[in-house]
């Protein structure tokens, strides 16, 4: 079990539950994995490419990436025989990273660079215009944000996941911020 945490809850409750969070943060949730990942996505596919992008170790590099591979969040393709060489390639499972890592990007543009300085741009190929990430809803398209958001046990939840989001929902006596 992995320990999810809601933001309306006090600090010293824990709630022992499946937390899609907290199943991501176990497989991505280390310092270089979502770099790697970010460097599949710019076009980088071997080995040497990545360590000397990331300047990060061969040992490092190689647990990481056994890692993404295990979670078949990238697959190793043989590119070369005698010696045995790999490309990594994002899995489907991998390419649905890309939201995750556009809104961290977004999120570090706005609180970590300089106005004006941010070193990484995203243009839609389309037409052309720097764009921004949005969240909205599926089914209306109005814009998500806290304050229009509830959370809420899901069809895998046990009885005691249940009971403690409804201890959760009577408890809240202010809305989250926006």
């Amino acid at each position: 079990m992995y320990t999810c945490y809601s933001t309306s809850m006090p600090m010293n409750f824990q709630l022992e539950a499946p937390c899609p969070i907290a199943l991501l943060l176990e497989q991505v949730g280390d310092r270089w994995s979502p770099l790697i990942i970010r460097d599949a996505f710019y076009g980088v596919r071997r080995f040497d490419g990545f360590q000397q992008h990331l300047g990060i170790s061969k040992k490092v590099l190689t647990m990481r990436l056994n890692a993404l591979v295990q979670a078949e969040i990238l697959k190793r393709e043989l590119y070369q025989v005698k010696p045995d060489r790999y490309e990594y390639r994002l899995t489907i499972k991998g390419r649905e990273l890309f939201p995750v890592l556009l809104t961290m990007m977004r999120w570090g543009n706005r609180w970590l660079v300089p106005e004006g300085q941010e070193t990484v741009q995203l243009v839609h190929i389309d037409c052309g215009e720097k764009i921004e990430p949005k969240l909205i809803c599926s089914h209306c398209e109005h814009p998500i944000t806290p304050a229009v958001t509830r959370t809420m046990p899901g069809p895998g939840a046990s009885r005691e996941v249940v009971q403690a989001f409804r201890q959760i929902i009577r408890k809240s006596e202010h809305k989250p911020e926006t």
